[in-house]
C-alpha cells in the first residue's frame, strides 16, 4: 500500500544531519510529561510541543511552574518561537500553549481530528454553543502528510491514531516527536480505551511509525519509570522499538497487539486530571468561558467514564 506521507518522511529522516535539530527537553514530574523545544540553529527559529500548565486538582489553581523554565531557555538562546504543537489532546495535563503564546508569540496547532474529540467531549461536558467543535479554537489543524517549516528545519506530519482521533506525531528532521503512541521500550504502548481510541487502529499506527528507517530518533511525551529502571529517560530510536518494545516489537501480530491492549485497559483507572485536562484541551488551552459572576468552572460529570 503506498503511503505518501510516510515515504516523505522517511525521505527527510535520511537527509537529516545529526546534530541539525536542537532539542532540549523539560520533564514535569507531577503529569510525567515531557515538554520539548525545537529549534533550528542556523535562524534561531523554534516550536514548543506539548506545554504544561500546572494544575492542583484539590484547591482548583493554576500555575506557570512547568512553563516558566521553558520560557528562560527561550529567552536564553534567543529563540523566535512560531509554533506551539500539540501531538493530541491531552487528558492527563493541561495545555500552557495559550500562555506560551501570550508571551512569546506564534499559532497553537494540532491535527484535524480534533473535531471528533470536541463533538464527543463537548457533548460530554454540555458546552454551550460558544464552543464551536470546529476545531477554530486553534490557530491551524494539521492533516496527514502536512510539511511546514521551522526555519530551515522541514516538517512532516503524520497522523497516528488509536489513543485518540486526533493523534499526530511531528517529524523533524532526523526526529519524531510520537505524543502518547508509544512509550520508551520497556513501558510499551498508550492506552486505546478513551472515546475514539482503538487497539487495532493504534497498532497500525505503531506499525505506520517502525516503518521509518531504524536510525530515526523517537521522542516520547511520558515517561512512567517502569520496575527495573531508576531514572526517566524519553528518546530512543524505531531499531530499538523493534526490537524490544514490550508490547509492539517486531513479530507481534495485530490480534495478539490487540487482545493485550484491551485486557491491560480494562484494568486502568482513567487518569487523575483527565477530566479538567480534555475541557481545557479541547479548546486549545483555553479555559471555559466565566459565567455570569466572573469566575471560570470547570466542570465533573458524575458516572459518565
Amino acid at each position: 500500500m503506498l503511503d505518501a506521507a510516510l515515504d516523505r518522511a522517511a525521505a527527510q529522516v535520511n537527509a537529516a544531519r545529526e546534530g541539525m535539530v536542537v532539542i532540549k527537553a523539560f520533564f514535569d514530574v507531577p503529569t510525567f510529561t515531557i515538554t520539548y523545544v525545537v529549534h533550528d540553529p542556523q535562524t534561531r527559529r523554534a516550536a514548543i510541543i506539548d506545554s504544561v500548565l500546572t494544575y492542583d486538582p484539590a484547591s482548583g489553581r493554576t500555575a506557570l511552574s512547568a512553563v516558566d523554565p521553558v520560557i528562560a531557555y527561550v529567552a536564553e538562546q534567543g529563540l523566535v518561537v512560531d509554533w506551539h504543537l500539540e501531538t493530541h489532546a491531552h487528558a492527563d495535563h493541561l495545555s500552557a500553549a495559550p500562555h506560551l503564546q501570550q508571551e512569546l508569540g506564534g499559532e497553537i496547532a494540532i491535527g484535524a481530528h480534533i473535531c471528533e474529540v470536541q463533538q464527543t467531549f463537548g457533548k460530554l461536558f454540555n458546552a454551550g454553543t460558544e464552543f464551536a467543535r470546529d476545531g477554530s479554537d486553534f490557530d491551524h489543524l494539521w492533516a496527514d502528510g502536512d510539511t511546514f517549516q521551522i526555519g530551515n528545519l522541514s516538517v512532516t506530519v503524520l497522523h497516528v491514531p488509536g489513543h485518540t482521533p486526533a493523534c499526530i506525531a511531528y517529524v523533524i528532521g532526523d526526529a519524531v516527536f510520537v505524543g502518547d503512541t508509544m512509550f520508551m521500550p520497556d513501558y510499551g504502548t498508550a492506552r486505546a480505551d478513551f472515546p475514539g481510541g482503538n487497539a487495532r487502529t493504534l497498532f497500525r499506527s505503531l506499525r505506520r511509525l517502525l516503518e521509518l528507517p531504524p536510525e530515526t530518533r523517537l521522542f516520547m511525551c511520558h515517561d512512567y519509570l517502569p520496575e527495573g529502571r531508576d531514572h526517566y529517560v524519553w528518546e530512543t530510536t524505531v531499531a530499538a522499538q523493534r526490537r524490544a518494545n514490550v508490547h509492539a516489537h517486531n513479530g507481534i501480530s495485530e490480534d495478539a497487539f490487540a487482545a493485550m491492549r484491551e485486557a491491560r485497559d480494562r484494568t486502568l483507572p482513567m487518569p487523575r486530571l483527565i477530566l479538567p485536562s480534555v475541557q481545557v484541551n479541547m479548546r486549545a488551552g483555553h479555559l471555559p468561558p466565566a459565567e455570569g459572576n466572573g469566575v471560570v468552572y470547570l466542570k465533573i460529570p458524575v458516572n459518565q467514564l
